[in-house]
């Protein structure tokens, strides 16, 4: 069997960016824990804040996630007093979530978690790559048809 060229697979952007977006999740996650979230939890309350209560269903498909999961973020949500639901009156039977002031403190929290963190990972870079790195960054998640 031929040897594989392990440096040929190190240096390429998927191995790269994979193995370094697990370590920095595994960082946030550990930075957001204290808050009582996940980051699953963290992003339903970032797509809420953008905009008016949405229902369940919406928010599973902006979010690519199977509805179900959306149900049970927003439960421990709710119990944590991030969000609130509200019987859609145009259709009662779904709710629509909209984040509290809790809710909007609990993502301040989580912005400011997540700040330190890109701070700790950009330390080494100058501002010009850093900013370099965002804007890259953000047309390959655009690509990826992800918010940039």
């Amino acid at each position: 069997m031929d040897d594989v060229n392990a440096n040929a697979l190190t240096g390429t952007l998927a191995f790269r960016l994979g193995t370094l977006g697990s370590l920095v999740s595994a960082r946030f996650a550990a930075a957001v824990a204290p808050l009582g979230v996940k980051p699953k939890h963290v992003g339903l309350l970032a797509v809420l804040s953008t905009g008016a209560p949405a229902s369940q269903q919406e928010l599973a498909r902006v979010m690519k996630v199977v509805p179900s999961l959306v149900v049970s973020l927003a439960d421990q949500l709710e119990e944590l007093d991030a969000i609130e639901r509200v019987r859609d009156p145009e259709d009662r039977r779904r709710h629509r979530l909209s984040l509290t002031d809790g809710g909007r403190d609990l993502l301040a929290a989580c912005l400011a978690a997540a700040a330190e963190l890109d701070a700790e990972l950009t330390a080494s870079l100058g501002a010009a790559d850093g900013e370099a790195l965002m804007r890259l960054l953000g047309v390959l998640a655009s690509e990826a048809g992800l918010p940039g």
